[in-house]
């Protein structure tokens, strides 16, 4: 079954000549949003007109509906696959006085929105792209609706909203999801993109909201396996922790070599060597969680920079956003325990009916463009306002879950928290919320700064901290404080400790400030398909 072909001939069938014109007027065309009450969510509907429709209007005039796709060129995938799944949703709820143009936004686009524009439409589904929708914003009327696929705050508003998921959704969600997990304080890893420089902004923010601080940003060159090391490094402090290691282990050989010691002593000061010799830094990082908000793949590397760097699962938790959806992170086993905030499964119908129609499972990018043509077509028959049916603040529970647009054109999606086991399929472990009674966001994706790189606010490592030599040698065998950034007390607890123990009867030596962790033995050569040159 080619559904281009099918969908062609109806077309033509039910093509009928003139539209209905935009029934919505001047430039505040959500004037009555803020009277709209906050309820239950509506269920879209398959395969049939939902009660939100209104009368069919079958005998009356005839409606259209243009899309503005990406048809041609390097992005013709992406185009075909909304594509697809709109003229599936038009093909199953359409009453047959509505007619579909699509329309290829890789071709000249102004003359191509003249054309759309010439129509006189009742509402435009895409474009795909930013600047495609910035184009089209300029160019239309406020009052005809938009219903685009482009994540970009900046592009939207004028009476264009997007289907897409909004990245501030996710930061948010995920930051949320910290705080439950009583983390103290995190750093951010992200590509040195605009955008990943606007959602550290966006994280920056909602960790100033949720008072979760933020105690460093480092950037990293995308799929640059040096920068990515590089930026690694730096945030494990490596510099300074390695050479308070060296600092430690010098000091312990020195006394044990030049200086008269009792039995008790120099057991001591051996056994703290042999441990600090199963190790290569020393001391602890500033914080005890990572929000990486990269993709999958930069991310799998840098956490194994990370470990190689002597940041392990027990210094610092792991948490991403939905960059990891449909990644090979998934099924990383050395990655268990991570966890992120993604959209909720796929509704099983949507996706049955999707590979009977194109022989392939539906993406993100197919729910947003099938829940797009089914609210479009909502809008077209319903009783409501434009406004009022697409800005429903009680919003639509779709084929990716719960959510609502926006009066300045962004949407809200409820995400879940899943956490990675290394199966390949994430375990939920908190499901997406189902209404919208309950603000779920706070942060508005349209007001938010890039943020600048900042390294890590640290006192610094004092190897005397970390080892325990005789009270009458403290003065001669004095180190300096390695690495220090003091701009405020950290609040971290340690993450390395040396134990003291004497092999005579007495007690073994103790101290509340520092406590015996386990340590394990790192093996640089086993760094997965990376090699580090020291």
């Amino acid at each position: 079954m080619y559904i281009n072909r099918i969908f062609g001939y109806i077309t033509a069938i039910l093509t009928l000549a003139g539209c209905s014109g935009i029934t919505d007027t001047g430039t505040d065309w959500f004037a009555d949003y803020d009277t709209m009450i906050t309820g239950t969510p509506r269920h879209m509907q398959y395969g049939r007109p939902s009660d939100g429709y209104g009368t069919s209007d079958a005998s009356g005039d005839a409606h259209n509906m243009a899309v503005l796709l990406p048809l041609s060129g390097d992005n013709a995938t992406i185009g075909q696959t909304i594509r697809t799944s709109i003229e599936t949703a038009v093909l199953q709820s359409a009453p047959q006085n509505l007619s579909v143009s699509f329309y290829d936004s890789s071709v000249n686009l102004p003359d191509t929105i003249k054309s759309i524009l010439a129509t006189d439409s009742d509402i435009i589904i895409g474009p795909v792209f930013s600047d495609n929708v910035r184009t089209l914003r300029e160019s239309k009327p406020t009052e005809l609706p938009v219903i685009s696929f482009t994540s970009d705050a900046s592009a939207v508003g004028n009476g264009i909203m997007t289907m897409a998921l909004m990245p501030t959704n996710s930061i948010e969600a995920i930051i949320r999801e910290m705080t439950s997990d009583e983390v103290k304080q995190f750093i951010i890893l992200a590509p040195n993109t605009p955008s990943g420089r606007m959602m550290s902004g966006a994280a920056k923010q909602v960790a100033e909201n949720y008072e979760l601080p933020l105690v460093g940003i480092f950037y990293y060159t995308e799929h640059d396996s040096e920068s990515i090391k590089d930026a690694a490094r730096t945030a494990a402090m490596n510099t300074a922790r390695t050479a308070a290691h060296t600092r430690a282990r010098q000091v312990l050989s020195d006394i044990l070599t030049n200086e008269t010691l009792t039995p008790a002593e120099e057991t001591s000061l051996n056994l703290q060597l042999e441990k600090l010799e199963k190790t290569e830094t020393l001391g602890h990082v500033p914080y005890d969680a990572v929000l990486f908000l990269g993709n999958g793949d930069d991310t799998k590397s840098l956490a194994s920079f990370l470990r190689y760097y002597d940041v392990s699962a027990r210094d610092a938790r792991f948490y991403g956003t939905t960059m990891w959806d449909g990644s090979d992170i998934t099924g990383d086993f050395t990655m268990s325990g991570a966890k992120f905030a993604t959209l909720p499964n796929i509704n099983q119908n949507f996706a049955s009916l999707y590979e009977q129609v194109s022989g392939t499972q539906p993406n993100r990018l197919a729910t947003f463009g099938y829940d797009a043509a089914n609210m479009a077509i909502g809008m077209i028959y319903s009783n409501k306002s434009n406004a009022a049916y697409l800005l429903d603040p009680s919003g639509y529970m779709g084929t990716d879950g719960l959510f609502r647009l926006k009066p300045n054109g962004t949407s809200e999606r409820s995400l879940r928290i899943v956490q990675l086991d290394g199966s390949g399929t994430p375990r939920e472990i908190k499901s997406a919320q189902t209404n919208f009674i309950k603000p779920i966001y706070g942060l508005t994706p349209d007001n938010i700064e890039s943020a600048d790189a900042f390294g890590l606010e640290t006192p610094g490592i004092d190897p005397d901290d970390y080892i325990r030599i005789p009270e009458h040698l403290s003065d001669k065998y004095r180190s300096k404080t390695i690495g220090a950034h003091i701009t405020k007390k950290s609040n971290a607890t340690p993450s390395q400790v040396v134990a003291i123990i004497s092999t005579d009867d007495t007690t073994t030596i103790t101290s509340t400030e520092y406590q015996p962790t386990k340590l394990e033995t790192v093996k640089r050569s086993l760094i997965e398909e990376y090699e580090v040159e020291e």
